[in-house]
């Protein structure tokens, strides 16, 4: 039997260089390993904090399909699928609901951490949060558990989420029988992609990202602002790379000669920023290019992206049907 592999992604904004190198260079690997996979774009749970702009959330599920088929996702080898399409998950969001408390929910750092990005939505002490937003983690267990998923491609930061779903399992299993399988973590070798501004995460909500369907003139603009050493003045003052998020990009989308030519010459203080801001406009767009290429033809075949969801959708349905008459034998409650 092939190993499960389930992940998600939620369709808020399209696919920025964050997720491309910190997630889905992975997936692109995966899916030549012979797994059985499973890419959830979660509508449900990116409802839980944009559940008055549900349009937002509808026209998103197809750009983030595009973008994925853009970069090479092949869904001859990945079941890409609907989460709200899914009953399953929901029916078996509710089972879980029993088996968590309140206080380990708001104990959960994933989620403490994002409270903290949307007090805007929900206050600054989070007193407006809603039960949706606080429950997501088990509505994850419920998306992995599903598809009896085994392994789990997760960043760092979602370890947390991760855990809970481990400990949603063990609960279960403890209390029904051995019906779960604990999920597995696959960390990414790639580690979090840094803003223009030089946050440590690159982030829609953030607005420091670049995005793969970004046009030249946008391209242009975001990396003209880019931060870059504070201490040089002068075009001609030597400056630390190190600090300089427009060679941090270098390094990701320059080529291994031109990486170390702007290094040393921007310690010797024979590169200005305005130039060495060029250079990455013109490599960013090359890197780009090809994405932008391949996700014109899903642009001009809209009817194509949706059959690739509703077979994708139809596949998943396939397993969770399954999994979900194991686990309600488990409960007794397969009347």
């Amino acid at each position: 039997m092939k190993k499960v592999i389930l992940t998600g992604l939620r369709p808020t904004g399209n696919l920025h260089l964050g997720h491309y190198f910190g997630a889905c260079q992975n997936y692109l690997k995966m899916q030549t390993e012979g797994y059985d996979f499973y890419l959830e774009i979660a509508d449900v749970q990116a409802l839980t904090d944009n559940f008055n702009n549900p349009e937002k959330v509808r026209k998103n599920v197809y750009e983030i399909t595009k973008d994925l088929l853009s970069i090479g996702l092949d869904p001859d080898k990945v079941h890409i699928f609907i989460q709200s399409q899914i009953k399953e998950i929901a029916e078996l969001t509710v089972f879980y609901s029993n088996l968590v408390t309140i206080s380990r929910l708001q104990r959960n750092p994933t989620v403490k951490t994002e409270l903290t990005q949307k007090k805007d939505l929900f206050g600054n002490k989070g007193e407006s949060i809603t039960y949706g937003f606080l429950g997501y983690p088990v509505s994850q267990a419920a998306d992995i558990t599903v598809f009896d998923g085994e392994l789990v491609p997760v960043g760092d930061d979602q370890l947390p989420l991760l855990e809970q779903c481990r400990e949603i399992v063990r609960k279960f299993n403890s209390i029904y029988g051995d019906t779960l399988k604990e999920p597995q973590q696959v960390l990414s070798n790639t580690t979090r992609v840094k803003g223009l501004d030089g946050n440590e995460k690159m982030g829609k909500s953030l607005g420091n990202a670049i995005y793969l369907i970004d046009d030249e003139a946008t391209i242009t603009k975001k990396i003209m602002s880019a931060l870059t050493d504070k201490n040089k003045i002068k075009k001609d003052d030597p400056a630390n790379p190190e600090v300089c998020m427009v060679y941090y990009y270098h390094k990701l989308v320059n080529s291994q000669e031109n990486i170390t030519k702007v290094c040393s010459e921007c310690q010797k203080g024979s590169r200005g920023c305005v130039q060495c801001k060029k250079e990455l406009i013109a490599a960013m767009n090359d890197f780009l290019h090809p994405f932008k290429e391949k996700r014109k033809y899903y642009d001009e075949n809209p009817d194509l992206v949706k059959t690739i969801l509703t077979t994708g959708t139809a596949s998943a349905q396939i397993k969770a049907t399954k999994q979900i008459k194991k686990i309600k034998q488990a409960m007794k409650i397969d009347y």
